[in-house]
């Protein structure tokens, strides 16, 4: 793509990179790509940050056809920047766009706009420990008409923010709230795309969750309410008794990059890894008997998210004496040092901008 380029003419002043919280902050650019049937992808630009036009029978707004990503850029110690497996969040936004019947944006073009968006920006890249640049690529139907169908038009932007830890926390246990009452997807839905839509029927859950005093929900299977699936954001992975178990990839929940990258990692370091059908009734167990050794969340926002109490039908489990596990901490340790480029990338996941 030839990228046309129009700066700015009122920088914002930049944040204290010690109160930035995450997703509220938003750099002085963003990237821009139409989309018509006739022409294809045209018109790919970096122009200043600002309101979108959008008429109000824009299609995403009526039937929600609407696609996103999340990934990060890090500023390495030698001040320079990279990205963390960019190519992998490039071929799953493909994925969840022919899901929700709508033109992939190839993957190639993906990649050129977020690396020429950060270049523009680079300069929001923060400098502190545990910060990073939060890039979220988005796309969305603008096609004005009320009719259930495809749009035949779409938009898609990137949007760049400077950005802290997720959770308030930090990397310390969180309390999770499993969740029986609501579903949030089902085999043949729309749970393994991410779109918007799997996102809003999970709110509910979330908003329960936290007037109970917990940080985030763990969602069961549509069909039994029995297996377990995925955190809010996130995916999860339990230790139970020596083995690593995360539930499999079958069309319900999220391929989290994270996810791949956190099990590849425990697979290098020898450990017995399983993606199988996990029941809430076998962790219940596992926990009777002392066996349910680790639970922690990962995912791009947060990386890792150890558990330390999860609460099911009144029954509060209480994990590693709410303490990080092992395993938890040296994955979070691994991957942020790779992305922070503090140590090797024996993987070849990183990429300097």
């Amino acid at each position: 793509m030839e990228i046309k380029i129009t700066l700015t003419p009122n920088p914002k002043t930049r944040p204290d990179e010690s109160k930035l919280g995450f997703g509220k902050l938003f750099t002085d650019h963003m990237f821009l790509l139409d989309y018509n049937a006739e022409k294809g992808w045209y018109d790919p630009r970096i122009v200043p940050y600002g309101p979108i036009i959008m008429d109000p029978a824009s299609m995403v707004l009526h039937y929600a056809q609407e696609t996103f990503e999340g990934l990060k850029a890090y500023r390495r110690a030698d001040g320079r920047i990279q990205l963390f497996r960019p190519e992998a969040n490039g071929a799953r936004m493909e994925r969840s766009n022919l899901r929700i019947a709508m033109p992939p944006i190839p993957k190639a073009d993906f990649l050129q706009a977020v690396r020429a968006l950060v270049k523009v920006d680079q300069d929001w890249v923060p400098r502190l420990p545990e910060t990073s640049l939060y890039i979220r690529p988005f796309c969305y139907a603008t096609q004005a008409s009320v009719i259930v169908s495809a749009s035949t038009t779409y938009q898609f932007i990137v949007l760049l923010s400077p950005s802290g830890t997720y959770y308030p926390e930090g990397v310390n246990p969180v309390k999770i709230f499993v969740e029986d009452e609501y579903v949030r997807s089902v085999k043949g839905g729309t749970g393994e795309a991410k779109t918007g839509g799997n996102y809003a029927a999970s709110i509910i859950g979330q908003v329960k969750a936290k007037k109970l005093g917990y940080s985030q929900v763990l969602w069961l299977d549509g069909i039994h309410r029995k297996f377990v699936e995925e955190v809010g954001t996130t995916n999860i992975i339990f230790k139970i008794d020596g083995e690593i178990i995360t539930p499999p990839l079958d069309g319900t929940i999220l391929p989290g990059i994270t996810r791949d990258s956190a099990l590849t990692l425990m697979r290098h370091w020898g450990l017995t890894v399983s993606e199988r059908l996990l029941s809430i009734d076998e962790i219940v167990q596992a926990y009777d008997t002392g066996k349910l050794d680790e639970v922690f969340a990962v995912g791009t926002a947060a990386v890792v998210s150890p558990v330390g109490e999860l609460f099911y039908k009144g029954k509060k489990m209480i994990i590693n004496n709410f303490k990080n596990g092992e395993i938890a901490q040296k994955v979070y340790d691994t991957l942020t040092n790779i992305q922070w480029g503090r140590i090797p990338d024996e993987f070849g996941w990183t990429q300097i901008v």
